[in-house]
């Protein structure tokens, strides 16, 4: 069963932005990619630093303090130094909220 829970507004994510949210004990990042949004874990596999602080190229998170990279669409680590995926949640819209299915 899906354990869905609101965790931002379409407005306050706009387009090409990213937002850190805190919800279940658990902090995440939720990325606007051209209209559709995609959230996963904010911490770097490798050392554990702030995703929603790296630099967006597309699809593409790269970590701020040694340079691995996520697609932040699947959470699959795409470059070394990170050892693995980060976990990805999925989302769903509804009049206005971003919800995402932690089960």
């Amino acid at each position: 069963m899906d354990q869905l829970i609101k965790i931002a507004e379409t407005k306050d994510v706009p387009a090409g932005s990213r937002v850190r949210v805190d919800v279940e004990g658990r902090t995440l990042v939720l990325f606007n990619i051209d209209g559709k949004y995609y959230a996963i874990d904010d911490a770097c596999t490798h050392s554990d630093a702030s995703l929603a602080e790296g630099e967006l190229e597309g699809n593409v998170i790269t970590c701020p303090w040694h340079a691995a990279q996520f697609d932040v669409t699947t959470g699959e680590a795409l470059t070394p130094p990170a050892p693995s995926n980060v976990a990805s949640y999925r989302v769903r819209v509804g009049s206005g909220d971003i919800s995402i299915d932690l089960s």
